[in-house]
């Protein structure tokens, strides 16, 4: 069974390559192509946030192990938690995008990752924090003053924050940390080598591709939706049902709508109520990033306990 995930999500790296040289094809020829933001919330709200979408049985299942009966000791907990992340970073912003791009680094990593790998040990740990820091990289090598702009829509306005970014651009650091990077993804290339590990070079150049032909947010709702997103959810059809992917998707998309539907709502709410003191677009980008991380954290808290007390 490990083997047929390892499969799918090779077939998926492929088809996903094909895919960013086809649209990079398209805007190298156009010159022109674009997305809007909201475009990209729409899809990431359709695709993206449903990969998280089934955290209530995982959640269920923590609960469970932990000897605790009440789910709504579990909707209170995550919901104080979303809560406890906006307002974190609506009064220390600068501290909170640190501390979500670092996260995001070894989520993007592990998360892509893991399915190849036999062990989750330290090193490869580590070696997933550096693969997943392309992600977060790439917009900034590639398109420094736009990736900036981004960061100033989310509260960002501390000055020595954006003077050490321009120290680290002008000084190539971040062309250090994408060649390690890539280095990390060598390592965890050659870690046993198998043929369906040639995902992990199929999934980097995807990210490099995408990054130096379309903008920060448009790559990365490419990326988050149609590899990060789809990818988490190949492993949560296979645990619904281990012999039938089909009836594994099915149950999966039943399952996974009421909270995608939910959290759209509220994502579509808060654009409209932030749109009367910012412009548009500045709102769509706060939900966008300020609600992934809300939602991100705990993600990965359920993630890391549920993986701590199964073992």
């Amino acid at each position: 069974m490990i083997n047929e995930i390892k499969k799918i999500n090779l077939n998926h790296s492929f088809i996903f390559f094909l895919f960013c040289n086809i649209i990079s094809i398209i805007v190298f020829k156009t010159n022109n192509f674009s997305i809007s933001p909201i475009a990209c919330l729409i899809l990431i709200l359709i695709i993206g946030v449903s990969h998280g979408s089934l955290d209530h049985i995982k959640g269920r299942k923590l609960l469970k192990i932990l000897d605790i009966n009440k789910m709504s000791f579990f909707y209170l907990a995550y919901i104080l938690f979303v809560i406890f992340i906006i307002v974190a970073w609506v009064l220390a912003p600068t501290i909170s995008l640190l501390v979500f791009l670092i996260f995001a680094s070894y989520h993007f990593g592990k998360e892509d990752t893991q399915f190849l790998m036999e062990k989750n040990s330290i090193k490869n740990q580590f070696f997933y924090f550096l693969k997943g820091s392309l992600v977060i990289l790439a917009p900034m090598f590639f398109h420094f003053d736009e990736t900036v702009a981004i960061y100033k829509f989310l509260f960002v306005e501390n000055e020595s924050f954006y003077l050490t970014l321009d120290y680290i651009e002008s000084n190539n650091i971040l062309l250090i940390g994408i060649i390690l990077s890539t280095l990390s993804s060598v390592i965890l290339f050659i870690k046993k080598f198998e043929i369906k590990k040639f995902a992990i070079f199929l999934d980097f150049f995807s990210i490099i591709i995408i990054n130096y032909y379309f903008s920060p947010l448009i790559a990365f709702t490419i990326y988050f939706c149609f590899l990060h997103s789809i990818r988490h959810s190949i492993s949560l059809i296979h645990e619904i049902d281990n012999f039938n992917f089909n009836n594994g998707l099915k149950i999966f998309l039943k399952k996974a709508l009421p909270l995608t539907i939910l959290t759209a709502i509220l994502c579509l709410i808060s654009v409209f109520f932030l749109n009367n003191s910012h412009s548009l677009n500045s709102s769509i980008y706060k939900v966008i990033f300020i609600g992934l991380a809300s939602l991100t954290f705990p993600h990965i808290l359920l993630e890391y306990l549920l993986e701590k007390n199964e073992k």
